[in-house]
């Protein structure tokens, strides 16, 4: 388990620097994958803190042919020893599917379509983190997933970047070894890597979906040197059912001057979309393949020349004299070009575009040594220190806390190493961790510099919060203040607690809902009939008003509703009944008025007299 949230499952893939691990995230119940990197990396100082640097930039590229960084942290291993070695890692987005590289162990090569397809699918991968000043510097078909629906999804952006940060020339260098194939010339000089090395990169990647291999081929060195010098042939000359088009777009990605080659993986996706659809290609990938086919027809033709037919005897036995003689010749100058390689590969890898060679030096152990006197050993083996302040309170203010490149590496004279000087526990930043769990909250408070045996964590969770039970909610000294690194930071959990607002009655039923919402409490609207016209519309009860429940659970709020109203039907109008005057002796007939109906009046009534006295029945 992970910072206390990620289960590591089965081993996945395997790496030069890493293994990744199918992973299980507890909290939101969904399945990633966990990229461990190698204990050896996890003891350099100067990585850990380019990789940390690094995972944050890689988690802000949000795009849908990037796989997605959800999280990143440090676990601590126990050696067999009993030595704590703080491992990195890195929980990323699964993607069930194949890598290219797979992809093409099974099939060999794939067709002109859809070679271009995913091409295009990298290219805008690239396109998105080149805008967001992010260099791969690693294209090559394992880092290309593809997903079981034909989805193109671009891994590992950042790492690469923080690796080749970490070391020095020579360890890029080193590095160079496990993707040579897919080296751009100006990785290869040593020379200052940009986004058009990318897209070199993703030309080489091009050739192999076409071809089934790459342009170059040979062993490492070789394949450095291939790849500032050499032509690589024509994609059709390995495919000759190839369209012209994809000759083009290829051999233009594969420029050696990066000025000559696409300059953006927009323009570069453009031209494998119009070659997709049958439209001519742009001018300069025109001019490409026109450059590259005169020269291979210059070599088509003196290859296909037939020999020349002998004129006499003479001739004869002058051409079979000479035939050792340029035999001898032709194994004299391969030797020397042999030998000049196997020599000048060295400085190959790390000069730049100019023809001179500059003298190596090998990099001083200054760590933990003062400023001054580590500035002075730098300049002495003819280098250039550059200086960068840290707070920190493990190392003493003044000293070294570590250096990049690191000590014993060999680097061209000139070369500037990074020093970061400790200023002292000094005044930070402190970092805002609030919405993080206890473990999460704690990597980024000692990343920062505070020792751990100064974060602590307060025993009482702290309610009415939005954050759940268990994450960060509040910290003492406030996010964002400046404080020395020996202060004390104490983190209040939540408890996951929320009290329900008292002050709901009265309140429309939108704003009592709306209420509830801003804390993340969802409202169960029930109608009650009243009377009270002021409260029709309101709400007239909250019965758990005043009470802690959890986040995220409902709560009955009662609204007033206006009651069904008694409707009364009145009787026509009748003939008004005549009134006897007070000689006239009362009839013994019932009166032919009724009384008037309401909804006291029995079903059956008596008749009534006038005055309102009862009838006796008449008699027999």
């Amino acid at each position: 388990m992970l910072g206390g949230r990620y289960e590591v499952g089965e081993l996945i893939g395997r790496g030069g620097m890493a293994e990744v691990h199918l992973g299980h995230d507890t909290r939101l119940g969904r399945q990633v994958a966990i990229k461990m990197l190698r204990s050896d990396l996890a003891r350099d100082h100067t990585f850990l803190t380019r990789f940390r640097r690094e995972a944050q930039s890689a988690a802000g590229l949000n795009h849908h042919a990037i796989v997605a960084v959800y999280d990143s942290g440090e676990d601590v291993f126990i050696e067999t020893g009993g030595a704590q070695v703080d491992v990195p890692y890195i929980v990323m987005e699964f993607v069930d599917g194949k890598t290219l590289r797979e992809i093409l162990n099974e099939e060999g090569r794939l067709s002109p379509d859809e070679a271009a397809r995913i091409t295009q699918g990298v290219l805008a991968a690239l396109e998105y983190s080149h805008d967001h000043g992010i260099v791969h510097r690693d294209i090559k078909p394992a880092n290309v997933m593809v997903s079981r629906g034909g989805s193109v999804k671009v891994m590992d952006f950042g790492i690469a970047r923080a690796l080749a940060d970490a070391g020095a020339t020579m360890t890029s260098a080193q590095t160079v070894v496990g993707t040579a194939r897919y080296l751009s010339p100006e990785q290869a000089r040593g020379a200052t890597v940009d986004e058009r090395s990318d897209l070199y990169s993703a030309g080489c990647v091009l050739y192999e979906l076409l071809t089934g291999r790459t342009p170059f081929v040979g062993e490492p060195v070789s394949l450095v040197y291939q790849h500032i010098q050499d032509q690589p042939e024509l994609p059709s000359s390995h495919e000759a059912s190839l369209p012209e088009a994809m000759d083009a777009i290829t051999m233009h990605a594969l420029e050696k001057d990066r000025e000559k080659r696409y300059q953006s993986a927009a323009e570069f996706r453009t031209d494998l979309q119009d070659g997709r659809a049958g439209r001519g290609v742009s001018p300069a990938a025109v001019a490409s393949l026109a450059a590259v086919g005169a020269a291979s027809a210059a070599v088509l033709r003196r290859r296909s020349e037939p020999e020349p037919v002998a004129a006499s005897d003479h001739t004869a036995d002058m051409a079979d004299a000479e035939e050792p003689r340029r035999r001898t010749a032709l194994w004299a100058l391969a030797g020397v070009v042999a030998l000049a390689a196997i020599l000048g590969i060295g400085y190959l890898l790390f000069q730049d575009q100019g023809d001179t060679e500059t003298p190596a030096a090998t990099v001083p152990a200054v760590v933990q040594q003062p400023q001054e006197e580590a500035e002075r050993m730098i300049r002495d083996v003819g280098l250039v220190p550059n200086v960068e302040e840290v707070a920190s309170s493990s190392v003493d203010q003044g000293n070294v806390i570590s250096q990049n490149p690191e000590a014993n590496s060999q680097v061209p004279e000139g070369s500037e190493v990074t020093l970061e000087v400790s200023t002292g526990p000094g005044d930070v930043s402190l970092p805002d961790v609030r919405g993080q769990s206890e473990t999460q909250a704690i990597d980024a408070l000692t990343a920062r510099g505070f020792p751990e045996d100064q974060i602590r964590v307060a025993n009482q969770p702290e309610d009415d919060t939005t954050y759940a039970k268990g994450e960060v909610a509040s910290t003492n000294p406030a996010p964002g203040k400046r404080v020395a690194l020996s202060q004390t930071v104490t983190l209040r959990l939540s408890s996951g607690k929320v009290t329900v607002p008292e002050d709901l009655t009265g309140k429309s039923r939108d704003e009592a809902t709306v209420a509830l919402s801003q804390l993340k409490l969802t409202a169960d609207v029930q109608e009650r009939t009243t009377d009270d016209s002021d409260q029709w519309g309101t709400v007239i009860e909250v019965p758990k008003a005043g009470d802690k429940v959890d986040l995220n659970s409902e709560v009955t709020v009662f609204v007033g509703e206006r009651p069904d109203s008694t409707v009364t039907v009145s009787p026509p109008p009748t003939e008004p009944t005549e009134t006897p005057s007070p000689s006239t002796e009362p009839s013994s007939e019932p009166s032919s008025t009724p009384p008037p109906p309401s909804s006291s009046t029995p079903p059956a009534p008596s008749p009534t007299s006038p005055k309102g006295k009862s009838t006796p029945p008449p008699q027999d």
